[in-house]
């Protein structure tokens, strides 16, 4: 049991911090320019079918994640400069009918780029078998994805807590009109920033892929949590995208462990194993009400 226990909260964890590769983008995007991208996702999957596409070209997944990090980012540098620059100044709902717009463009130029069907994108050989420690035993390309992850996570929280660049971050997410009055270009920065997020989503979806589907439309589901993960941690906050992500990540793992076993006390098995991760999915929105119920603005937000 100890061990089932610790192998759940690690892939929590692992979970955790690929959200938290996603949000952060978005939780900035959202800070400084008050701007709802719903096509956040779509980054997500381009990124992931050019991680994919890379690695069966070059023949190196590294290569693949470099080329996948690269090209997303350069798309979304050319989507913000092109066409959501021109959302700013407006609602949020033109915002929300625009992105959205944006997703099913997306997905019918991934469809007819790479097909219907699943792309397969395979982890390196080097890490397809297990770490073994003291007897307990884990695969070995989810620790690599932690690692990664947390590296990453610790890497853009230095960065936005400790430099110039990231005082010009907080400060914009904070007071976008005072900054601006202080002499720095939000407008360039958020395109910085907006690309920077779009590299973290394609980091995300390339290493998500060899253990997920690569396939039309993969970014909807993730985006949604993503969302959740900012509003539990605060709108224009890194540390709060951490926290939350890192929260959803371990109720939604643990939950869909649990539960399951759980309702096998009061139900049958079949029904205990689908009602089970339902359950473990009203879970996070339910952490979410509570969260929000005692601090509306989240955990740590950007504007306190």
């Amino acid at each position: 049991m100890p061990q089932l226990i610790l192998e759940q909260a690690l892939n929590g964890l692992q979970f955790g911090l690929m959200l938290f590769l996603l949000a952060a983008g978005l939780t900035l995007v959202f800070g400084i320019m008050d701007m709802i991208n719903l096509a956040h996702g779509s980054l997500y999957m381009v990124g992931a079918y050019l991680a994919a596409a890379a690695t069966q070209a070059g023949g190196s997944f590294v290569l693949g994640v470099g080329a996948a990090m690269l090209g997303t980012a350069m798309l979304g540098l050319l989507l913000e400069m092109t066409l959501l620059r021109r959302l700013y100044a407006r609602d949020h709902l033109s915002q929300v009918l625009a992105t959205f717009a944006l997703i099913l463009i997306a997905n019918e130029a991934v469809r007819i780029v790479w097909g219907a069907q699943p792309v397969m994108l395979n982890a390196p050989d080097e890490l397809s078998g297990p770490f073994e420690a003291g007897g307990f035993s884990y695969p070995a390309y989810r620790l690599l994805i932690i690692a990664v992850g947390a590296l990453v996570a610790g890497s853009l929280y230095m960065l936005v807590a400790k430099t110039r660049l990231g005082m010009w971050v907080r400060a914009g997410a904070s007071n976008r009109e005072m900054t601006e009055a202080l002499g720095v270009n939000v407008r360039r920065l958020f395109t910085a920033v907006f690309a920077v997020g779009a590299a973290l989503c394609a980091l995300a979806g390339a290493l998500l892929g060899p253990l997920l589907a690569v396939q039309v439309g993969m970014g909807e589901s993730i985006l949604i949590l993503a969302f959740v993960v900012i509003v539990i941690g605060g709108i224009g906050s890194i540390r709060g995208a951490l926290v939350g992500s890192l929260l959803v990540g371990l109720v939604d793992t643990l939950g869909r462990a649990a539960l399951p076993a759980l309702l096998r006390g009061f139900l049958s098995p079949e029904a205990a194993g689908s009602l089970g991760p339902a359950l473990a999915s009203i879970l996070i929105y339910l952490l979410m009400a509570a969260i929000l119920f005692f601090r509306p603005e989240g955990l740590f937000p950007a504007r306190a």
